[in-house]
C-alpha cells in the first residue's frame, strides 16, 4: 500500500508532518480528517530512496520561493475549485483537495494556507488578497464579485476560461518570437565556430604562399585572428551588457517605457503587439464587467495585463476620465492608442447598454488578428532568415575559397 508523508495543520494551527498509508488520494485525505488534521500537501513516500538532508531541503524551499505561477498553473486551480464548487464540495474541503492536485509546488502550498485562512473564518477573496505574488488581481476581484452573488462557481469558471485565453495569446507571441530568435542564436553559433576553428587552419596553409590574399578573404582572416584574441573580453562584453540591460529594464520605469515604446514601432511585430495587447484588454474588460466588477476597477485590472506601459498609461488615463464621469469611448479617443475599431464599438456598447457583449466581441475579434498576424510573421520570416543566414555562411566560404581559385598566381 502506498506511503504518504503528509503535510497538515491541527485546530490550534501548528504544522505537523506525518507518514500515512492510503490505497488511493481520497483514502488519504479521510484519514488525515479522523486524526483531525487539515490537509495542505503530500508526498508519496518512495521505499529506499534517501531522505533529504537539511541543506537539500533549505535548497528545496528556496526553489518553492523562486517558482513560478503561470497563467495555465492558474487556470487550471480556478477550473478544479469552480468544478468542486459547482458539485455542491465544501470551500474548505475543496481547497484542500485542489491543494494536492496542483502540479505547481508554490501554488499548492498557497492553495493550503488559504484552505487554513478560509477554516479561521477569513472570507476566500481576502485570503487570496493576501497572496497577490501568487492569484492575480482579476482571480481576487471576480472571487469577491462571486461571493457577494453567490455565484463563486460561475466566477471561478469564468477565471479560468479567461486564463486559458490568455495563456494562449501569450503562447502565439511566444511561438513568433521563438523562431527568429532560435535561429539568430544557431547562426551566431555557427559563424563564430567557423571564425575561432575553421579560419585559422586556412590562414595557416596560405600563410606559406608568399602572395598577398584577396581582400574578402584577409578582412575575413583579421576577424577571425580579432576573435580568438579577445574572446574572453566579448564574452565577458556581452554577459555584462545582458546584465546591465535587465538591471535598468527591471529598476528604471523610463528605461522600460522607452523599450515598449521602440517595440511598437517595430515593423510588423509592433503590429503584433498592438493587437495582443488590445486582444488581453478586451477579454479583461469583458470577463470583468460581465461578472458585475465595476468599469472603474475592471479599467485598472485589464491596464496591468496588456503587457506594455505605453498602453498601459492609456487605460490608466482612461480609468481616470471615466471616473470622473467622461464615457469610455471618448478617454479611449483621447490617447490615441485604441484603434478607431474598438473606439466605435465601445461607443455603441455603451449608447446601447450592450458594453459586455462589445467587449466580448472587441476580444475575439482580436484573437483571431493575433493568430492571423502570427501566422503571417511565421510565413515571412522563415525564408528571409533561411536567405541572411545562408547569405552569411555562403559568403564566408566563398571568401575562405578564394585564394583556391587562384592558387596559380599565390604560388608563383
Amino acid at each position: 500500500m502506498p506511503k504518504y508523508r503528509v503535510k497538515a495543520y491541527t485546530e490550534t494551527g501548528d504544522i505537523i508532518e506525518d507518514v500515512f498509508e492510503a490505497p488511493s488520494f481520497n483514502d488519504l485525505l479521510e484519514k488525515v480528517r479522523e486524526k483531525g488534521y487539515h490537509f495542505i500537501n503530500a508526498d508519496e513516500v518512495v521505499e529506499g530512496a534517501p531522505t533529504e538532508t537539511p541543506q537539500e531541503e533549505k535548497k528545496k524551499k528556496r526553489k518553492l520561493l523562486l517558482g513560478r505561477v503561470g497563467d495555465r498553473d492558474i487556470a487550471l486551480f480556478c477550473r478544479q475549485l469552480g468544478a468542486m464548487v459547482n458539485a455542491g464540495v465544501g470551500i474548505i474541503d475543496a481547497l484542500e483537495i485542489v491543494a494536492g492536485q496542483m502540479p505547481n509546488k508554490k501554488l499548492s502550498t498557497a492553495v493550503a494556507e488559504v484552505a487554513k485562512d478560509v477554516s479561521e473564518g477569513m472570507s476566500l477573496s481576502e485570503s487570496l488578497g493576501k497572496r497577490r505574488d501568487v492569484f492575480p488581481e482579476l482571480v481576487i476581484n471576480l472571487v469577491a464579485v462571486g461571493e457577494e452573488t453567490g455565484e463563486l462557481d460561475r466566477a471561478l469558471l469564468r477565471a479560468s476560461d479567461y486564463y486559458e485565453k490568455l495563456a494562449m495569446i501569450k503562447s502565439k507571441i511566444k511561438s513568433a518570437s521563438f523562431y527568429p530568435v532560435f535561429v539568430l542564436v544557431i547562426a551566431t553559433v555557427i559563424v563564430t565556430g567557423i571564425l575561432y576553428f575553421l579560419v585559422p587552419t586556412f590562414a595557416e596553409i596560405y600563410e606559406g604562399f608568399g602572395a598577398s590574399l584577396p581582400l574578402p578573404t584577409q578582412v575575413l582572416i583579421n576577424l577571425s585572428n580579432a576573435l580568438r584574441e579577445n574572446i574572453l573580453y566579448i564574452i565577458g562584453f556581452v554577459v555584462l551588457f545582458i546584465f546591465i540591460f535587465r538591471l535598468f529594464y527591471t529598476k528604471s520605469y523610463n528605461f522600460r517605457k522607452s523599450i515598449h515604446r521602440v517595440m511598437l514601432k517595430l515593423p510588423k511585430f509592433g503590429d503584433l503587439i498592438v493587437k495582443s495587447a488590445m486582444a488581453k484588454f478586451g477579454r479583461t474588460m469583458a470577463t470583468l464587467f460581465a461578472s458585475g466588477v465595476s468599469i472603474e476597477k475592471a479599467l485598472e485590472v485589464a491596464g496591468k495585463v496588456t503587457g506594455n506601459l505605453i498602453i498601459q498609461e492609456a487605460v490608466t488615463n482612461v480609468q481616470k476620465e471615466v471616473t470622473e464621469g467622461q464615457a469610455m469611448w471618448s478617454s479611449m479617443e483621447k490617447t490615441e492608442r485604441f484603434p478607431k475599431l474598438i473606439v466605435a464599438m465601445v461607443k455603441v456598447g455603451e449608447e446601447t447598454g450592450r458594453l459586455d457583449e462589445m467587449l466580448d466581441t472587441i476580444a475575439r475579434f482580436y484573437e483571431d488578428e493575433v493568430d492571423r498576424t502570427v501566422e503571417g510573421l511565421i510565413t515571412l520570416i522563415e525564408p528571409m532568415l533561411i536567405v541572411v543566414l545562408g547569405s552569411i555562411v555562403g559568403g564566408i566560404l566563398i571568401a575562405l575559397y578564394m585564394p583556391i581559385f587562384k592558387l596559380g598566381e599565390l604560388v608563383k
